[in-house]
């Protein structure tokens, strides 16, 4: 049996697996950083296969993909100086992938290990800022209208946050959107919040009820106006002559029926006549 021919192919496999056992993998949108004995290189491996170099070399891969940033529980105090019972909000963050070896070297203790194993560049830098925006921006509302303002107060606290990152490292950072997940405010102002919507309510439904009012005052004068113009035009018809008329137009009838007795009272008579009907 030639031995050759067995051992080759175990030869191969041993040469493979050292191969592969001085290979390793970056992440599509991530980056690898280099040290070697000790040293950092400035350089960033990109997505794909690199070759390691055991005992004298490790690498290190960074993530260059949108980052979330969770802080909860955060109590900070409104501008009429009463504290929140709670806020929630969450910070969504990158950095420039040609920066990350440069910022790693800067910022060595402030990176974070993620579960699946990359790290998070300047990520308790990035929290720490992030918290203290969170704080600053609160202070400039008052309690009772901070739930009415989520919205705005995400993009001030993400604007904040982005110039003081820009500040310090310009062109790194990008703070892609700020959430405010939640914001509960202290029992006393809840319920000071619950009466000032209530009485919004109440003074709609008031506004509504005058102006309601209001119509049925309108549509009342109109009719009064209506009648009065009605009556205007009516009197205005019976002349005297008109009146006259009607009353002989009454006789009239009453002579035709060949069986009432009349008393016909002459105009402008003061005294009313005694007059027998002969019965």
């Amino acid at each position: 049996m030639d031995v050759r021919k067995v051992l080759a192919p175990v030869g191969l496999v041993v040469v493979a697996g050292v191969l592969v056992s001085m290979a390793g993998t970056i992440q599509t949108g991530n980056v690898g950083i280099r040290t070697t004995l000790g040293v950092m290189s400035p350089e960033e491996i990109g997505p794909g296969v690199y070759l390691k170099w055991p005992v004298i070399s490790s690498v290190h891969e960074f993530s260059a993909k949108d980052i979330v940033i969770d802080l909860s529980d955060l109590t900070p105090k409104a501008k009429d100086n009463l504290s929140l019972r709670d806020m929630d909000v969450s910070i969504y963050y990158r950095v420039n992938a040609v920066s990350i070896a440069e910022l790693s070297a800067k910022y060595a203790s402030q990176s974070a290990r993620h579960d699946d194993g990359y790290f998070m560049p300047a990520y308790e830098l990035i929290w720490r800022i992030a918290r203290n925006s969170c704080y600053e921006e609160i202070a400039k509302l008052d309690s009772l209208v901070i739930h009415t303002q989520r919205e705005q107060l995400g993009v001030a606290i993400r604007t904040q946050l982005q110039e003081e990152l820009e500040r310090n490292d310009p062109g790194v950072f990008v703070v892609s959107r700020v959430v405010i997940r939640s914001v509960q405010t202290d029992p006393s102002i809840e319920q000071s919040i619950q009466q000032a919507v209530a009485n919004q309510k109440k003074l709609e439904a008031m506004q509504v009820q005058t102006e309601i009012a209001k119509k049925e005052a309108d549509i009342k004068v109109t009719e009064a106006r209506g009648i009065a113009e009605s009556n205007q035009i009516i009197a205005g018809s019976l002349t005297r002559e008109y009146l006259q008329h009607e009353a002989n137009m009454a006789l009239l009838k009453f002579a035709e029926k060949g069986n009432s007795n009349t008393i016909v009272v002459p105009s402008g008579m003061t005294v009313t006549p005694l007059i027998s009907t002969g019965k």
